[in-house]
């Protein structure tokens, strides 16, 4: 029977505890899986600020490492007794962290990395990790081995920093380099082009790493333990009483990671939902039972009583609106800015249009740069080019949204009641989710409201 897929994320990295648990569960599976793991919590974004700063100072290269080794051998001194193993695992670390020396202090001299050089250098933080959990699990009497993705042939379009898997040219491979009884740990959040060079899945991407070592190997299940109670009604920190939800479709998740829920990254489903593979969510502080997950989601459909199966919002968006009497009329105004936009590589959420706007929804990180690309264009009906950056999307996620009468109208009589206006609003884009615009003051506010209309009154559809 093939391996199920474990993936532990930055979140279950942070502490000696944190190590123990992990353990724990890797103990529960009772038969070797396939461990996915990401770079231990806040070290990606120190890489990434270690990458800044070696452009003009050639200090950091040694710096970096020199503070990773630390951090690693004050761990492994928690969990270790036997000196001699501490400094063959130290060892090992070490070769990676000798590689990463290298290449920052190159960064130094040229005072610039190309893209190729960036995701090598923060695949790093996926490596360490990998190399240290690997000798915990043996130190602990469970037979592993660790597996870089090169070495397994886990195959990428070759795209830097959002690349996608090639699974024609990996699923062999990876399923023949994967294969032994052991228990494989493999680091997260990169895969490899077909000339050799790294290339990222884009931040979070340790959970598509996994979803798609799942599909190549044809897991029984993937299995992500995090931090929290799994798919929940809302995020706890903007609500009092969320409600669990156990059981999700492929696109209910993929909708609710996409507009604002950290449970998955946004890509995790796309390897999955083909071959039916379901993701199972589980609380590493919760019980450690691997048989009883938290949150399913897979192809089957629920439609519940409400309809609405969970609130949630996303400050990562912005507008970019053309304003002009008759945008919306003129033949081949869109074409020409999507066009451009494509080319620079930017990706366009959503389009809302009327006869005398064009609205477009970016990520807010490529509003600037779209302002600039628009603005050069010759559009004889655009007076103005204008960015909106101080809002935030809001949606209500749920299958049967756009088939059941009443929901849209519950939400925006919720909306109302607690003053909170709606600067734009889109349903019918997706059958499962109605998502709108409010001001960015205005975003738990309106979640609390649909919340509590939802999921905290008697008021059936």
């Amino acid at each position: 029977m093939p391996k199920a897929v474990v993936k532990f994320g930055g979140s279950n990295l942070k502490c000696k505890e944190d190590i123990g648990r992990i353990i724990q569960v890797v103990k529960n599976y009772k038969e070797p899986v396939v461990i996915v793991v990401s770079a231990f919590y806040g070290i990606t974004n120190f890489l990434i600020d270690s990458l800044d700063k070696a452009r003009h100072d050639e200090l950091v290269a040694k710096n970096t490492t020199a503070y990773l080794l630390q951090l690693k051998k004050e761990t492994l001194e928690l969990q270790i007794q036997d000196q001699n193993l501490i400094d063959k695992i130290l060892s090992d670390i070490g070769f990676q962290l000798d590689e990463l020396e290298r290449y920052l202090h190159g960064i130094a001299l040229t005072g610039d990395a190309s893209a190729a050089l960036e995701d090598h250098v923060l695949a790093y933080g996926e490596k360490i990790s990998a190399v240290f959990l690997t000798a915990i699990l043996n130190n602990a009497g469970i037979e592993a081995q660790v597996a870089f993705p090169e070495s397994i042939g886990l195959i990428t379009d070759g795209e830097f920093g959002t690349a996608s898997v090639d699974f024609v040219k990996s699923t062999s491979k990876v399923r023949e380099s994967l294969g032994q009884e052991v228990i494989y740990v493999v680091p997260g959040f990169y895969g490899i082009s077909t000339d050799g060079k790294t290339t990222l899945f884009g931040r979070g991407g340790s959970d598509y790493s996994a979803a798609a070592i799942a599909r190549c190997i044809g897991a029984p299940s993937l299995d992500i333990w995090k931090d929290v109670n799994g798919f929940l009604s809302a995020d706890p920190k903007t609500v009092d009483n969320p409600v669990q939800i156990q059981k999700l479709s492929y696109n209910e998740a993929a909708e609710l990671a996409y507009f604002g829920a950290k449970i998955l990254h946004p890509r995790t489903v796309e390897p999955l939902s083909a071959p039916h593979i379901p993701i199972r969510i589980f609380n590493i502080y919760g019980d450690s039972d691997v048989s009883k997950p938290l949150s399913v989601v897979s192809a089957e459909k629920i439609v519940t009583k409400g309809i609405v199966k969970s609130v949630t919002y996303s400050e990562d968006f912005g507008i970019l609106k053309l304003k002009g009497s008759g945008v919306g009329a003129k033949p081949g105004i869109l074409a020409k800015v999507t066009t451009a936009l494509h080319l620079a590589g930017i990706n366009i959420s959503s389009v809302l249009t009327s006869q005398i706007s064009i609205n477009i929804l970016l990520s807010k990180k490529d509003l600037s740069t779209a302002y600039a690309l628009v603005s050069a264009i010759e559009l004889s009906v655009v007076g103005r080019v204008q960015i909106i950056e101080d809002i935030a999307v809001v949606a209500a996620v749920g299958n049967g949204i756009a088939e059941n009468y009443g929901v849209a109208a519950r939400i925006f009589t919720a909306l109302a009641k607690n003053g909170i206006n709606v600067l734009m609003s889109c349903s019918g884009a997706s059958p499962i989710v109605s998502y709108f615009l409010v001001g960015i003051n205005d975003r738990i506010p309106a979640v609390k409201a649909i919340h509590h209309e939802f999921f905290e009154t008697i008021n059936p559809l």
